[in-house]
């Protein structure tokens, strides 16, 4: 493949595809970001394979390790995106009271924007993205600890200011 034989990277695709769609959509949790983030996985593969050291680690470990940092990359832009209120609101309450919640999406947006910023990045990434409160730990590079109590106190919060504008 370093010498540019297009047969040899067919055949190389072909082999870790399935494992290098899987880490992606793993780390993503969307498969149309994942097939992305797939592709450009292997047209880095393709363009730096001249550099691939044998002596330091398998070529899947290789792959993989370029699969894995892309896809972070990509949750890290996706993180930026505006929260979908509808969506939140969903999360947020129990059955009975989404009938009842306020429907203005622009008034869950202010609430959730309300926030300190450190709370409002949990509440997306554990209810957005899925992730476990170990996994925000890791992910903000805070302890266990406070990733769980920011999360207990901006769920509580937006629950509160949901709660006031429904008796209103």
């Amino acid at each position: 493949m370093a010498a540019g034989d297009t047969q040899a990277a067919a055949s190389f695709v072909r082999r870790y595809q399935a494992r290098v769609f899987g880490l992606a959509r793993a780390v993503l949790g969307d498969a149309a970001v994942a097939e992305e983030v797939a592709q450009e996985a292997f047209v880095r593969a393709w363009r730096h394979a001249a550099v691939y050291d044998a002596r330091r680690g398998k070529v899947s470990t290789w792959l993989l390790t370029i699969t894995r940092n892309l896809a972070v990359d990509a949750l890290r832009l996706r993180r930026e995106d505006p929260v979908d209120p509808q969506r939140l609101l969903t999360e947020l309450l129990d059955g009975e009271r989404r009938e009842e919640a306020p429907q203005d999406e622009e008034f869950v947006r202010q609430a959730l924007h309300s926030l300190p910023r450190e709370q409002a990045r949990v509440i997306a990434l554990t209810v957005f993205y899925g992730m476990t409160g170990k996994e925000v730990a890791d992910w903000e590079g805070i302890p266990l600890g406070t990733a769980k109590t920011r999360l207990r106190r901006g769920m509580a919060k937006l629950r509160e200011r949901m709660e006031v504008a429904g008796d209103e």
